[in-house]
């Protein structure tokens, strides 16, 4: 069974005087688990539309989306809430850090939505942390941090519970080729073990060149 099934997936935003912006057409899409995916394509292709699909945060217009068979499309607001902390770790290219927390309090929160008890969160955003090469930055506030380590502290918060699923915007952007290397080897690892699902929307060649398969995208479409 695939962990992610779309089916004939379209979205439509109504914005001003309902002007109508179709951002996704017709889209069949599956994903397998443990898989490494890039979804490449133009400046308003409708990449981070099919990834905000993808991750509950909005819903299509037309179209059935599923994990493991089950229909997420069904779902009240709540179900979904709950579906997203418990299956999916999010990294966003505004790296939507809280501004009042430590870089260490921050990769706990979504652990301790889950109930995760306090000192198992604390090793693991710890040990995410000095993973993503934050170990001096540890009790550093955001505005403290460069936007790079501030990308990091995202990354580090996405994986730190270990979601099924990982969705990840343009998450190099900020980083220079080394650090941005080194994070995406780490990605590979946990998507080999513990099997973490990756599907990243980027521009990044690098990110590209290690995905196990592109999804190229073209005004709302899958172009290949």
């Amino acid at each position: 069974m695939a962990l992610i099934q779309m089916s004939d997936v379209t979205k439509i935003y109504v914005s001003g005087k309902n002007i109508l912006t179709q951002a996704l057409e017709g889209i069949n899409l599956s994903v397998e688990p443990k898989d490494f995916i890039a979804i490449a394509g133009p400046s308003g292709s409708g990449k981070s539309s099919l990834l905000h699909l993808i991750g509950a945060l909005d819903s299509p217009t037309r179209g059935r989306i599923s994990y493991e068979g089950e229909d997420i499309t069904a779902m009240n607001s709540d179900a979904l809430s709950n579906f997203r902390r418990q299956y999916i770790g999010f990294v966003f290219q505004s790296y939507n850090l809280i501004n009042t927390l430590t870089a260490l309090e921050n990769v706990e929160y979504i652990m301790l939505l889950q109930k995760i008890p306090a000192q198992e969160r604390q090793r693991k955003a710890v040990e995410f942390l000095k993973r993503v090469g934050l170990n001096d930055y540890i009790h550093r506030f955001p505005n403290e941090m460069s936007g790079g380590q501030q990308q990091r502290v995202a990354i580090a918060r996405a994986i730190a519970s270990q979601p099924k699923v990982v969705l990840a915007d343009e998450p190099t952007a900020n980083l220079d080729s080394k650090t941005a290397e080194s994070l995406i080897d780490l990605m590979m690892e946990l998507n080999e073990q513990p099997g973490i699902t990756f599907i990243f929307s980027t521009h990044d060649p690098l990110i590209m060149k290690k995905a196990k398969s592109i999804i190229h995208l073209k005004d709302g479409k899958i172009s290949q």
